[in-house]
């Protein structure tokens, strides 16, 4: 019997096969896999696993907690419905890209040490990546470029900083890292929050999430910044300073997310926003903080999902991603219309809906530990987030002034896979009872209290009534903001068109120097070589090739082709060895 079987490796070989299976066999394989991988993570058991001795160090591919499991199940979950929305994509390249994306994120979270976690960390790099690039558009392959130079910068900083926490430790286990100010415990943390993206390591969210294909942005927004929470968790809870980075996240993503145009851009900035309450629940680091942040990670996968399942349901149906171009949506795509509003009230924190038992946890968190500062602020960032997630879209791309976009609901599967996000959100929001049940730390908390539930509605009802006043105001234009991206986009651009005069004038004098300084003596030493070369080693061997051929013009004369003239030949051969040997002798 197998005592334990990873789900990720389920993933990443069941990658190889794919290709193998062709039409329904296909679909029924992508998602089979997923269906097993929920089946073993139900299954599985406290303890460690699948470990081995490499060069001296202790390597374990299966640490698995009440923690590891928690994220696994929302990882598998969503890798579920993630593939029957992508059912009816021909092109395999994006499941076998999707199946190494899920498979790396729980290789992730059930290593248990950075070797292990830095492997999986640059598979789950590259294989995001192809999801940007496989949109095949110069935007998404530019983007993607971007993507992956940004995640291999921060492997970078993550591998300095495990070689020298090595070094320091002698030991690569992975778990709390000592606060000591260090090198190696600064260079991880960067490498970690660089996939959080916490600003400014942000920019490059924004930038390629919108670019990605339509179901490759659904498994982008549920695994790079999820997984960065996890490791987080393991590692730096209860670090101030990540109390204040989340926090900031939280403003900086729903200030961002409301200039937004682009549907897909707009989520994406949300994703910050969102994950910055995750990260503000690890730093404060009390059991109901750190249970919050595995609570909001685990809802927040599912409806972010579905809010990119719905919006690209309306880029896959009209080819348009912009709110000033859509408009009058809910004629034709009424399904999609409000499966996406019921994820919209989700994130917004609304009452009955997944994130007001996840969010309000990392907010009564901040209550507990006297932070009135950070939890005002979190509370604020919930009406920005219905502000612009819940209202703003809906009535931009299905109300709003009719764009004469002829659309339809998307393909079946799409709308299956959006449902049963549609339901979890809702089925979590009323019964949190089985999301508490398998958080990391008992929980004492009840988030239906009458202040509580008053309170968040009329938070949530007043930003109503402010959209609807503001309503022209809020009007999406065809503009794009300006983030952090720019200085690598058009910073460098510019910065070299400044540099250019300098850079010729140095590229000159390097040159003029190098031309009297160093080639003109090689020039004089190369022609010595070559008349030596030509004169003495060309002559010898000239030499002794013509002696040969001498040689042997004579030795031919020899070969008569007569038989007494051969026999003579033999008996003086005889004749002289019979002589030399007698000498010697």
């Amino acid at each position: 019997m197998i005592e334990w079987f990873h789900p990720g490796i389920l993933f990443i070989f069941g990658a190889i096969l794919i290709p193998f299976f062709k039409g329904k066999a296909r679909q029924i394989y992508i998602i089979l896999i997923p269906a097993l991988a929920i089946f073993a993570v139900a299954s599985m058991s406290d303890g460690q696993y699948w470990s081995f001795t490499l060069l001296g160090r202790e390597i374990i591919l299966g640490k698995v907690d009440k923690l590891s499991i928690c994220f696994a199940y929302v990882f598998t979950i969503m890798a579920f419905i993630g593939m029957v929305y992508a059912l009816h994509i021909e092109k395999i390249g994006e499941h076998i890209a999707a199946y190494l994306y899920v498979g790396s994120s729980l290789g992730v979270v059930f290593a248990g040490d950075y070797f292990t976690i830095f492997i999986f960390w640059e598979i789950m790099a590259f294989a995001s990546a192809y999801l940007v690039f496989a949109r095949g558009e110069k935007k998404s392959i530019d983007a993607g470029f971007r993507y992956l130079m940004i995640h291999i910068a921060g492997g970078l900083f993550l591998l300095g900083g495990i070689i020298l926490h090595y070094m320091d430790t002698g030991s690569l286990l992975f778990g709390p890292i000592e606060k000591d100010g260090s090198l190696a415990f600064y260079l991880i943390l960067i490498g970690f929050i660089l996939n959080a993206a916490v600003p400014p390591l942000n920019a490059w969210l924004p930038d390629a999430y919108p670019e990605a294909t339509v179901t490759g942005a659904v498994f982008m927004s549920a695994y790079t910044t999820k997984t960065a929470i996890y490791v987080l968790i393991r590692a730096f809870p209860d670090t101030e300073l990540l109390v204040w980075m989340g926090t900031f996240m939280a403003l900086y993503g729903v200030f961002y997310a409301t200039l937004q145009d682009n549907m897909r851009r707009l989520l994406a900035y949300h994703i910050i926003s969102q994950v910055g309450y995750m990260v503000a629940g690890v730093g404060l680091g009390t059991h109901l903080a750190l249970n919050g942040s595995v609570s909001h990670a685990f809802t927040h996968i599912i409806y972010k999902g579905l809010l990119f399942m719905g919006a690209g349901s309306v880029v896959y149906m009209t080819g348009k991603q912009r709110l000033s171009e859509l408009g009058g949506l809910h004629k034709t795509m009424p399904i999609t219309m409000v499966l996406y509003v019921i994820a919209g009230l989700s994130i917004s924190a609304f009452p009955l809906f997944s994130g007001f038992v996840s969010k309000s946890m990392i907010v009564a968190a901040a209550n507990h530990d006297h932070r009135a500062i950070i939890s005002l602020l979190l509370v604020l960032v919930s009406a920005g987030t219905f502000l612009s997630t819940t209202l703003k879209i809906p009535y931009y791309a299905f109300y709003g002034k009719d764009s004469g976009i002829k659309a339809k609901e998307p393909p079946i599967n799409m709308l299956i896979g959006m449902g049963i996000a549609a339901f979890l959100c809702i089925a979590i929001g009323i019964f949190p009872g089985p999301l508490y049940s398998i958080l990391p730390y008992p929980v004492d908390f009840e988030p239906y209290t009458g202040d509580h539930v008053t309170g968040s509605l009329g938070i949530l009802m007043f930003t109503a009534l402010g959209f609807f006043l503001f309503l022209k105001k809020l009007k999406p234009e065809p503009y794009m903001t300006i983030d952090t991206d720019w200085f690598y986009r058009k910073g460098t651009g510019i910065f070299m068109r400044i540099a250019k005069g300098p850079i010729v004038i140095y590229e000159n004098f390097v040159s003029n120097l190098s031309n009297t300084a160093v080639l003109n003596p090689l020039y004089v030493l190369a022609d010595i070589c070559h008349k030596i070369d030509k004169h003495i080693v060309d002559g010898a061997v000239n030499g002794i090739a013509n002696l040969i051929l001498y040689i042997g013009g004579i030795v031919r004369k020899a070969q008569t082709g007569l038989l007494p003239h051969y026999a003579a030949g033999i008996v003086l051969g005889i004749l002289i060895i019979i002589t030399v040997y007698t000498m010697i002798m």
